[in-house]
């Protein structure tokens, strides 16, 4: 018997995320974070595996993170509590730009000129990336659904999987990711890595090649798309071993999907269960142990027990 067979019973702090319902408000807010996201790529030094690029989750929503700019430095961040974008400098300054239904050629004149009124010079390229159809920022104004609550419904997932996926980082002694969202992706994802080269991929571009320059194993969310009808946990091996794709991963309604060359287990799967986190570490571990021992890493050099907490 599957241990985490899914309770009737709701948990507040693992909320209904339909994409059906919220479909519109992602696509927007997709298309916000990654021209906030591209400010932050435009300014930051460039790191492997395109480290520099992420948003991490926060208590209020989505932050850069701290950027340097010439002798000062400042942060933005998506607040989805008090639905606004703060811009926050060391020198004091602070501007804010609100979140609701406006179009994204709206959101995009103001957000570059609140920027250009506090100082910060910047170009970006303004074309979304990893979207089917592309339309630039200034011209966007198809992109304008804002819904609050599902926004904030998206935000408590977001720390939910932050929290675990933390927590599973914690295991593991070799190279690893922090926990980071990707705005090219719209997802949230930690990745190991086995310290070996990876093998050359055909054909890719210099950003495939310089994320997967080494073998790993990445586990994410994100609300779904692309052939999956919901939000998911996933988790993939770069590259795949032998046998993956059978493996034998828990919790039981995880699957394969062929498609995707990834695990999947569906989020409401882990909200439904009666202990959500312990059934997304499942996840996250049974995945792991297929990539790492299919792909022959060297495992004992590589993990430990997650370090016990004082009181």
């Amino acid at each position: 018997m599957d241990s985490f067979r899914s309770a009737p019973a709701e948990n507040p702090t693992w909320p209904p995320l339909p994409l059906e319902e919220w479909a519109a408000t992602y696509a927007t807010v997709h298309m916000w974070t990654q021209i906030v996201g591209k400010v932050r790529l435009a300014l930051s030094p460039h790191w492997n595996h395109w480290w520099e690029t992420p948003l991490y989750v926060s208590a209020r929503g989505l932050s850069t993170t701290l950027i340097p700019y010439g002798e000062r430095a400042f942060e933005m961040e998506f607040d989805f509590i008090d639905h606004n974008l703060a811009l926050r400098g060391s020198d004091r300054a602070a501007r804010y730009i609100p979140l609701y239904a406006r179009s994204v050629a709206d959101f995009y004149r103001e957000f570059m000129a609140v920027l250009g009124a506090t100082g910060i010079e910047v170009k970006i390229w303004p074309h979304p990336v990893e979207v089917p159809d592309p339309i630039p920022f200034p011209d966007d104004v198809q992109h304008a659904a804002y819904d609050p609550e599902y926004v904030g419904r998206f935000h408590r997932v977001l720390l939910q999987a932050d929290a675990a996926f933390k927590e599973f980082r914690a295991g593991f002694l070799g190279k690893a990711s922090p926990v980071h969202f990707f705005w090219g992706s719209f997802d949230l994802a930690v990745t190991r890595f086995s310290g070996r080269r990876a093998p050359e991929r055909q054909g890719a571009d210099a950003v495939t090649r310089d994320a997967y320059s080494h073998e790993c194993s990445s586990v994410g969310f994100w609300p779904g798309g692309g052939g999956v009808s919901g939000p998911a946990f996933y988790s993939y091996a770069a590259p795949e071993p032998e046998g993956f794709s059978s493996a034998l991963v828990r919790p039981a309604a995880a699957h394969y999907d062929q498609n995707l060359h990834e695990l999947i287990l569906m989020y409401d799967e882990v909200r439904r269960a009666p202990r959500p986190k312990a059934a997304l570490l499942e996840f996250c571990q049974s995945a792991y142990e297929a990539a790492a021992t299919l792909g022959g890493w060297e495992r004992a050099s590589l993990e430990r027990a997650a370090p016990e907490r004082s009181s």
